[in-house]
């Protein structure tokens, strides 16, 4: 039985709580048509992944660290390249990528951090479910709290600027979220793999809902969908990374409804 194991209970716990607020997040982001900011942090994490390694501390810490200190930079970049403020992603990326190459030359047992590729459950700890929990709490509370805020400055920043919201702190807070996100994520489904869990869901949600909440709602149950299936068969098949997993079962519905739809609509203008 698969829950009888300590670390696939864990696996679990952290997976459905990364798998709800995760397309959330997402939401907002490719809404924002700021879908690369995942791929940013997420890589930004490997680097505080491995600079946790290094020093010794909890390499899940690491990784929020890093992708805290990214956000903050991406959301500075962006105040002063307005014009072309999509390239500080890129440049936030890159230097994810090549300070985490450098620092992962430098860490004494390359699985571990080899694990935060693709997402492990095996190595899942206790305190990192507690983050886990911790960040879901902290994403939830916002949302529930903020979310005509980040409904106004999601579709017309201008508009919600007028409304009296404070445009500014609405973004800081929802890069916060989405670097928290991240790290958060980074050990069961993996730091290449977030921002596929960040994106995919919602894109096979826009296919089917009518407004922005239920969109969110769809969203969240694709996410928790491909979550459990990406655990159950990175359990049952062996060799298969868990991330790996989640992301093909994502993409394979994506095109499944996508075909469907495409299809339907044939029948409708043949039928009329």
């Amino acid at each position: 039985m698969i829950f009888q194991y300590t670390y696939m209970q864990r696996a679990f716990a952290v997976g459905i709580l990364v798998a709800i607020i995760t397309p959330m997040i997402g939401m907002i982001v490719v809404t924002k048509r700021l879908s690369m900011i995942g791929d940013a942090l997420s890589h930004s994490s490997l680097a505080g992944v491995a600079a946790g390694l290094l020093f010794g501390i909890n390499p899940v810490i690491g990784a929020a660290m890093a992708c805290v200190a990214s956000a903050l930079c991406i959301e500075a970049m962006r105040k002063r390249i307005t014009k072309f403020s999509e390239m500080s992603v890129a440049i936030i990326m890159s230097a994810g990528i090549g300070l985490a190459g450098v620092l992962s030359g430098y860490v004494k047992s390359p699985m571990s951090f080899n694990s935060f590729f693709f997402g492990s459950f095996v190595s899942i700890d206790r305190e990192e479910v507690w983050f886990a929990v911790a960040v879901a709490a902290l994403v939830l509370s916002c949302f529930f709290l903020f979310y005509r805020q980040f409904f106004y400055v999601v579709f017309d920043e201008r508009a919600a600027r007028l409304s009296g919201v404070k445009v500014g702190v609405v973004n800081f807070l929802i890069t916060m979220l989405t670097a928290v996100t991240v790290s958060a994520a980074a050990r069961v489904v993996g730091a290449l793999i977030v921002s596929s869990l960040m994106v995919i869901p919602v894109a096979c949600s826009m296919q089917l809902g009518k407004s922005f909440k239920a969109t969110m709602a769809i969203s969240v149950l694709f996410s928790l969908a491909f979550t459990l299936a990406g655990l159950f068969l990175s359990f049952y098949v062996s060799g298969l990374k868990t991330g790996g997993a989640i992301a093909l079962v994502g993409v394979l519905c994506f095109a499944a409804i996508f075909a469907f739809r495409k299809f339907a609509e044939k029948i409708k203008i043949q039928i009329r």
